[in-house]
């Protein structure tokens, strides 16, 4: 179906665009070349009546194996990155690591916490995401975003509402364009080494040879996820496909053919494994979308 110049895909896997390689079959699936087109889909789908599901890199999400209703927007096509001074300017679907090379490579400091997450520049606003040290709301100064009624509005730092794992557009509908940074001027070289130690922490830790989201669960207060899984005996448990992590317990892999409901059927399972045993209820980092 064409939409204008747009190609919208009905009934499209989600799977093969996801890092997890998981994810069910969606009713619609767009990929704007531009933000013009990302506001004519979001138009038709009004005028349709359509749900609009937004996604990134699909790097922080579960989609069940039902799939979702309405459509989807991939917005990994929209990527301009553009530097002035302190300051880079990055589309919503900007690769997160190609901004903190980005950063790097104009001597600009305040990202390498970043180095190697994957993801997108409006997934990592959307979850005020954040390592070793490091978080978006530390260096993000305003983001652009259409809502609901289709009006443009720019939000400034303390309109975004970060908390942990958290941002204002989980509640308001805000479809996020684009985002500001502002950097600290700094040698290449001493940018480059932190980046680099972030990037073998990440490698000597964590299990990437296999598909995963990334850390599963948040940090429960006064206490590490990881920590708690493996002193429940979890690491290497497993249903169908996906399992914990031998290498990192706070982490679940696609070890080959898993589904977005053995990721949720694990996640359940390691919740209440470890609220028996320790008698806390871990929360997702991940969300969990779509129909079983």
């Amino acid at each position: 179906m064409k939409l204008n110049d747009i190609t919208i895909f009905e009934k499209k896997a989600l799977a093969p665009y996801a890092y997890t390689q998981v994810g069910g079959i969606v009713d619609y699936l767009a990929i704007p070349k531009t933000n013009l087109e990302l506001q004519q889909l979001l138009s038709w789908a009004k005028t349709q009546k359509q749900t609009v599901h937004i996604f990134g890199r699909l790097s922080n999400l579960v989609v069940r194996n039902g799939g979702l209703k309405g459509l989807s927007i991939l917005l990994h096509e929209l990527r301009d990155i553009h530097v002035d001074q302190r300051t880079i300017t990055a589309d919503a679907g900007s690769d997160l690591i190609l901004v903190t090379e980005t950063a790097m490579m104009h001597g600009l400091a305040g990202l390498e916490w970043a180095a190697g997450i994957p993801g997108s520049v409006g997934g990592a606003i959307f979850m005020n995401a954040g390592a070793y040290g490091g978080q978006t709301d530390m260096v993000v100064t305003a983001v652009t975003a259409i809502m609901p009624d289709l009006t443009i509005q720019t939000f400034s730092l303390n309109e975004l509402e970060f908390g942990y794992r958290h941002s204002v557009f989980q509640e308001n509908g805000g479809v996020i364009v684009r985002a500001t940074f502002v950097l600290a001027p700094d040698l290449k070289s001493d940018i480059k080494l932190r980046m680099d130690i972030n990037n073998y922490r990440r490698a000597d830790k964590q299990p990437l040879n296999y598909p995963s989201n990334g850390s599963v669960f948040k940090r429960p207060e006064g206490y590490f996820a990881g920590k708690l899984i493996m002193d429940s005996g979890l690491q290497g448990a497993r249903i169908g496909g996906v399992e914990v992590s031998k290498k990192h317990a706070g982490f679940m892999v696609n070890i080959g053919n898993g589904s977005g409901n053995d990721y949720e059927d694990l996640i359940h399972y390691v919740q209440a494994t470890v609220k028996k045993r320790f008698d806390v209820m871990l929360e997702t980092e991940v969300r969990i979308i779509g129909e079983r």
